[in-house]
């Protein structure tokens, strides 16, 4: 590299770029992410200047895919939207843009033209001053938190991070608010795992507040309408759905929210009918296609108790959950939790072998996902061997390694039933058995019964003298107690 290639690369380290936020190439999914960004700029998805964030991820995306040419048009559409949204204020939301142009000439060999947008990034710099090296303008802190909302779930906490400082510098720009509370409802954990029923969590909070300063903003309405069914403010999270339709009618992420809301109030019908209207004007979604999936999943489940099964029906309504589970995996590869709601729904099908591939493929990847993904993937495997591949020992496994995330999550709590089923089961055909005790032990510790879970493993060590695993388990508890 000459000298001249030299200098002009030490000034591009210094830009705030997505090519120096540390984006890992293995968490790019390049067809998801294109895939999704695409339908996103086609429905004009978001607020104000989302277009052109969107434009710019594109870009970033077409790099990584050898589209340099593509890159820097998208790159120019961006700014265009920009200077289009947001007039006399653009200068200072174009500087990640400039920052892309930049990086993407110098990568392209074009020195002149990456000096240009350095430079011009560098004017804006000292034009606007931020009278700190280590804070940065809040419209970055925007750019780089939209862009780490749209990667991936593992991006999720830089982006709350980066919310929160641009709230710092602007605390009553909207779509800071609203970015920041979209990031908190992602990432929260359902309340009854962190939060009272009486006390509103922090997502639920920020979503009020954003909706102080954006009142008629359709997509937080249906956002926070889904928080509050657990807080049982149903007059009032009904209320917020109807706004949001009136307000909005035909915005896919408004309806995907809002038919997730019927679902849970097991308004199936509705929710489908408002998911297959979606689904004609954004066939692309793998958001919506798991939703009706998981719709058609909930009527066939419906009918599982009735006597006698009507097994025709039955059928009807899984194979129309697997068509739209295939669909939304092939359209997002990363929905591991579809993938392994699919795997058992190709199991009820009899299409064992199918389903063992694809938890394979699950498995294999599942230490990287959240801790709500990993117990609700154990408790399908679970499911998948206690009742497909009678593999009862390896089925106690996995509901056991569900148990460790949380025995309060719905998952959670189911494998806690199966595990004391089974365990029960077995003590009813040989009261000596040292592992039905071990089980019940690990349950009770799951759901924090200390003294229970020590009077189980004390039982399945007169039974299992020399068990290390339950030896471990009663020293620890007997430690906590003391």
């Amino acid at each position: 590299m000459s000298d001249v290639g030299d200098d002009l690369h030490s000034r591009l380290l210094q830009l705030q770029s997505r090519f120096t936020w540390d984006l890992k190439e293995e968490d790019l999914q390049l067809d998801d992410l294109s895939r999704q960004l695409l339908h996103d700029i086609q429905q004009r998805l978001g607020q104000r200047g989302a277009l052109a964030h969107s434009y710019s991820f594109l870009a970033y995306v077409r790099y990584h895919q050898g589209r340099p040419e593509e890159a820097v048009s998208l790159l120019h559409q961006s700014e265009q939207k920009t200077r289009e949204c947001f007039g006399e204020e653009s200068e200072r939301r174009l500087m990640v843009t400039y920052g892309d142009l930049a990086w993407l000439n110098y990568h392209t060999g074009d020195y002149t033209q990456s000096h240009t947008y350095c430079r011009r990034v560098e004017d804006i710099l000292a034009k606007y001053p931020v009278g700190s090296s280590s804070v940065l303008h809040p419209d970055v802190y925007g750019e780089k938190a939209w862009t780490f909302l749209k990667l991936s779930k593992s991006y999720y906490p830089r982006a709350i991070d980066c919310f929160r400082r641009a709230l710092q510098l602007q605390p009553d720009d909207s779509e800071w608010n609203n970015g920041y509370a979209i990031a908190l409802y992602r990432t929260e954990l359902m309340p009854s795992e962190t939060y009272s029923a009486t006390v509103e969590s922090p997502a639920t909070k920020q979503l009020r507040r954003a909706l102080e300063i954006n009142p008629d903003d359709a997509v937080l309405l249906s956002i926070l309408a889904l928080k509050l069914v657990f807080y049982q403010k149903h007059r009032e999270a009904e209320g917020l759905v109807g706004r949001a339709l009136e307000i909005a009618p035909d915005d896919t992420q408004v309806i995907r929210y809002v038919a997730k809301f019927l679902r849970k109030q097991d308004k199936l019908d509705q929710s489908i009918d408002l998911l297959q209207r979606a689904l004609k004007r954004s066939s692309q979604s793998a958001f919506i296609h798991h939703q009706l999936a998981l719709c058609y999943k909930r009527k066939k489940t419906n009918l599982l108790a009735r006597k006698p099964r009507p097994e025709e029906e039955v059928q009807h309504w899984r194979r129309l959950c697997i068509r739209h589970l295939e669909e939304a995996v092939e359209l997002k590869k990363s929905l591991v939790h579809a993938k392994a709601d699919l795997a058992l729904q190709y199991a009820e099908e009899h299409n064992r072998t199918r389903a063992q591939l694809l938890f394979d493929d699950v498995l294999e990847k599942l230490e990287d996902e959240s801790g709500s993904i990993q117990q609700f993937v154990c408790r399908c495997y679970a499911e998948f061997c206690h009742y497909h591949t009678i593999q009862k020992d390896l089925a106690i496994t996995y509901y056991t390694k569900g148990l460790q995330f949380s025995s309060r999550m719905s998952d959670g709590k189911h494998c806690a039933k199966k595990l004391k089923q089974m365990a029960e089961r077995r003590l009813s055909n040989n009261p000596r058995d040292g592992q039905a005790y071990g089980i019940l032990g690990a349950v009770a510790r799951a759901e924090d019964e200390q003294r229970r879970a020590v009077e189980y493993y004390e039982k399945a060590l007169e039974r299992d003298k020399n068990n290390e695993e339950y030896l471990s388990a009663l020293c620890e508890l007997q430690l906590q107690l003391h």
